[in-house]
């Protein structure tokens, strides 16, 4: 199954790499195929001084807990997705949240699932019917049900 990951799954992986997204992004990759957008990497260095300063590490300790939250990641460059479909995608998020448009529309290019916490964007997609939006309990009951296979 594809799973595009979003931000605040990364950043949380970051924050703590024990907790239960740390666990499935690094141990899942024979049940799950991880993808991301290149703008994931533009956010990422967007909030590295809030990152440094809730994590406590330095700039060297925080590379090296970026690079083992993202290294199951398959790195999407967003000029890949054809331009209508994030039109489509833009519009259909213009009351959720616009900013992640190029998640949404690379889970619907790749007809993959886009692993979120944020509520905001999973209700508002919820809400306009979209299927293909999941949460870390989801994911970790799917998960669970994969490995008992």
């Amino acid at each position: 199954m594809k799973i595009i990951v979003d931000t605040n799954i990364v950043f949380s992986a970051i924050l703590n790499s024990n907790s239960r997204i740390g666990k499935i992004l690094l141990n899942s990759k024979e049940h799950f195929q991880f993808f991301s957008c290149n703008f994931l990497w533009t956010e990422i260095q967007r909030h590295r001084n809030k990152l440094l300063k809730l994590t406590k590490l330095t700039e060297y300790q925080l590379t090296e807990l970026e690079e083992l939250a993202t290294h199951k990641l398959t790195f999407i460059d967003e000029r890949l997705i054809p331009q209508d479909l994030l039109t489509r995608t833009e519009a259909q998020l213009k009351t959720i949240d616009p900013n992640d448009t190029v998640f949404v529309a690379l889970t619907k290019h790749l007809k993959g699932k886009l692993w979120t916490g944020d509520r905001q964007l999973y209700n508002g997609l919820k809400a306009k019917r979209d299927r293909d939006i999941i949460l870390t309990s989801e994911l970790s009951l799917l998960l669970d049900d994969l490995e008992r296979e």
